[in-house]
């Protein structure tokens, strides 16, 4: 693709809505043209690539602010890049480990619920009023 991008080019092209793109620059993840005087603002083709490098970002788990510093890191800083990549992976299995927590939870409530058959009361509602 030649040439600079309208905002609504810019986010057809990319995949993204035009209050995404306002949004990103709000936050500083793309730098706002400043406006011409003819009226309308125009980015660089490299914008797209920029835009889905943060929706591809996003897919795997990172936060905005983290985004932003990965490309503040760039290319040139691999082990740098490397250790967000492993931070964020503990997250992710932490995360993991408090959901399969949740889910045996859920399932042992489940099953005194099958157990008790059709009782007066139920075992999750008194699990979730119990004051711990």
């Amino acid at each position: 693709m030649h040439g600079s991008l309208t905002i609504g080019a810019l986010a057809r092209a990319a995949g993204v809505n035009v209050e995404t793109i306002r949004y990103y620059q709000r936050v500083g993840l793309i730098t706002e043209p400043p406006r011409p005087a003819t009226g309308y603002r125009t980015y660089p083709p490299d914008t797209i690539d920029r835009i889905r490098f943060i929706k591809r970002a996003q897919k795997l788990g990172f936060r905005l602010r983290e985004i932003r510093e990965l490309l503040e890191l760039g290319e040139a800083s691999c082990h740098d890049v490397q250790q967000r990549a492993q931070q964020k992976r503990e997250q992710i299995d932490r995360q993991i480990a408090d959901l399969q927590a949740l889910r045996e939870t859920l399932d042992r409530l489940i099953q005194t619920c099958n157990e008790r058959g059709e009782s007066r009361s139920c075992p999750i509602v008194e699990s979730l009023q119990r004051k711990d």
